[in-house]
């Protein structure tokens, strides 16, 4: 076998690792609620736990919550985090623990406490 050869098929092979272990490394939408969201907003999104009503979070099961959310403001809030009036922090920045394409799945996640009407 020529060289080419087997550094392109060394190459192929650790390209498709490389694939492999990013696509495992990925966790589900719902995975990452319940470890990311959950203690704040609630496994069921009402926003009811301790932190949550300190906070006065929003229900996402209420409809009129849910049609006054835009999908870029909750992308913003995952990537950027949320800070108040005075600057202090309300929800920290997932962007460095979360990939574009999981906080995409995580704003449908959001979207699927809506009410069914």
């Amino acid at each position: 076998m020529k060289t080419t050869t087997k550094i392109a098929l060394t190459s192929v092979g650790l390209l498709l690792a490389t694939t492999l272990s990013q696509a495992a490394a990925t966790a589900s939408a719902s995975d990452n609620w319940d470890n990311n969201c959950t203690k704040c907003h609630g496994a069921d999104g009402k926003g009811l736990t301790p932190v949550g009503k300190k906070l006065q979070l929003k229900d996402y099961t209420d409809a009129k919550v849910q049609a006054a959310l835009k999908d870029e403001d909750i992308v913003k809030a995952i990537t950027d985090g949320v800070k108040d009036k005075d600057g202090k922090e309300r929800m920290k920045s997932f962007k460095a623990d979360l990939s574009d394409a999981e906080i995409k799945d995580l704003v449908a996640y959001v979207r699927k406490f809506k009410p069914k009407a």
